[in-house]
């Protein structure tokens, strides 16, 4: 038996220590180490078994010998998914899939994987039992009758059954309940993470199966588990939302394959999860016409325009120290711009309430929206309402300009694809867009003032 000895591992970077420290010497970070205990013999063992067990030699090559050619990807039938990955799923790929418990991951990847007919997949679940896949599985509207379930958490077991089966696809819910042999700790812990995911991607990356990875994320919003995870794999995606509400937005973090700036959105069903090909529509359902502190704004996720209603609520403060709320938008951010107004447009909202809310359960960080948060809580604190038809983006500074903001024509277009008839944006930030065929009105403005001035006259 393989003598065993204690090491302190950092979760965050993985490096280990003899001894306890309370600041990590290489990541940092302060209190990341944990107890593990590991053999010594695991450096000489690490392997797949039946894959490649051979070493191969490798030798340098110049830059010019190596082929370039387009990676093969595999179409999940998922427009969505396919948008995030980058157009597929890349053969020979480690993608990991992080997000809070029950916001569904397993729902996402179970319904992909059944609807892809024809494809040999094989999921592993480590949490749940074939019958409660059964259960979930039959409230799907899809049928794969080549996906075979396999619950288990030995690694060395999990390669075995893929060497029986050969599947095209692999699927492992989730990579912090499986363990391997090699390591004698208990799984979930810093170690068993990283020597599994590193046999996983050997198996990958020798046999060409791409492997899905479903990963539980901690209180931080981080996912759980060594640093080296994400360093490990080639795509990170993150799905978030409210549980609340029934969107859902899956962001690429990292990706080797594709870009980071894809998001895609899902509305989750009683049937699964329904991809939203047009999420403005969905945003916009509800005519606030007359009603006052709310405004429309057009912003970006990812690369994707979609307009959204930002509604804001005034009211006197009843406590001495008044109340600053928001929802779905930075507060400090929400401070900063409380503050250019009443320094630079001269609204007193000192001794006020302020409630934000972005509508649909969305967190928005484009810093395009500040001109629509402004503009709702102005129109709030007024109780004037916008005129219908009217939408807006910019960022405000904190001298009360409005500042330049990216892909303005894509914005201008979605607007205009809405019915939307006017649209206030920065000054000068028109340049190298025709704009002589749009037909909605397109008002520049400079600092705050002008803007308050064409919203409330």
């Amino acid at each position: 038996m393989a003598k065993t000895k204690t090491v302190y591992v950092c979760s965050e970077c993985g490096a280990d220590s003899p001894k306890w420290v309370g600041k990590c010497p290489n990541c940092g970070e302060w209190n990341t180490y944990v107890e593990e205990f590991v053999a010594k013999e695991t450096a000489q063992k690490r392997g797949v078994p039946g894959f490649g067990d051979e070493r191969q030699k490798s030798r340098p090559m110049l830059l010019k010998e190596i082929a370039s050619e387009e990676e093969e990807r595999i179409d999940m039938k998922n427009g969505e998914l396919n948008r995030v990955l980058g157009g597929g799923l890349v053969k020979g790929s480690l993608v990991l899939i992080g997000g809070e418990p029950g916001i569904g991951k397993s729902t996402l990847v179970l319904q992909t994987v059944l609807g892809l007919e024809g494809l040999k997949t094989l999921y592993v679940s480590g949490e749940e039992s074939g019958r409660q896949l059964k259960l979930r599985a039959d409230r799907l509207p899809y049928d794969n009758p080549a996906c075979h379930i396999l619950c288990e958490t030995n690694l060395e077991q999990i390669f075995v059954q893929a060497r029986n089966i050969e599947p095209d696809l692999v699927i492992i819910d989730s990579i912090q309940t499986i363990y391997t042999e090699m390591i004698e700790s208990s799984p979930g812990s810093v170690s068993q993470v990283r020597e599994c995911a590193a046999a996983i991607l050997k198996y990958a990356k020798e046999s060409g199966v791409p492997v899905l990875l479903i990963g539980h994320i901690t209180k931080e919003g981080h996912i759980a588990g060594p640093k080296v995870l994400e360093h490990i794999v080639d795509t990170v995606l993150q799905f978030e939302g409210d549980q609340h509400y029934m969107y859902r937005i899956l962001r690429s973090i990292k990706n080797r394959f594709g870009s980071t700036a894809e998001a895609g959105i899902y509305e989750m069903r009683q049937n699964g999860l329904r991809e939203v090909t047009n999420p403005s529509e969905l945003l916009l359902t509800q005519s606030h016409e007359g009603l006052s502190g709310v405004a429309i704004a057009a912003a970006i996720e990812g690369v994707r325009p979609f307009l959204i209603e930002t509604q804001a609520l005034v009211s006197s403060a009843v406590y001495g120290t008044p109340q600053r709320s928001s929802t779905g938008f930075d507060l400090r951010r929400m401070n900063m711009l409380l503050a250019v107004l009443e320094k630079r447009a001269g609204f007193k909202l000192v001794q006020k309430d302020v409630f934000l809310n972005i509508a649909g359960g969305l967190k928005v960080n484009d810093p395009a929206i500040d001109l629509a948060v402004i503009s709702a809580i102005l129109s709030s604190s007024l109780d004037i309402s916008i005129e219908t038809g009217t939408c807006m983006a910019g960022e405000v500074g904190l001298s009360g300009e409005i500042r330049p903001v990216n892909r303005i024509e894509q914005r201008i277009l979605e607007a205009e694809k809405l019915g939307f008839n006017r649209i206030l944006i920065p000054h000068n930030n028109l340049k190298g867009f025709d704009h002589s065929k749009c037909t909605i009105q397109l008002v520049q403005v400079k600092k705050v003032e002008e803007a308050f001035r064409q919203l409330f006259g």
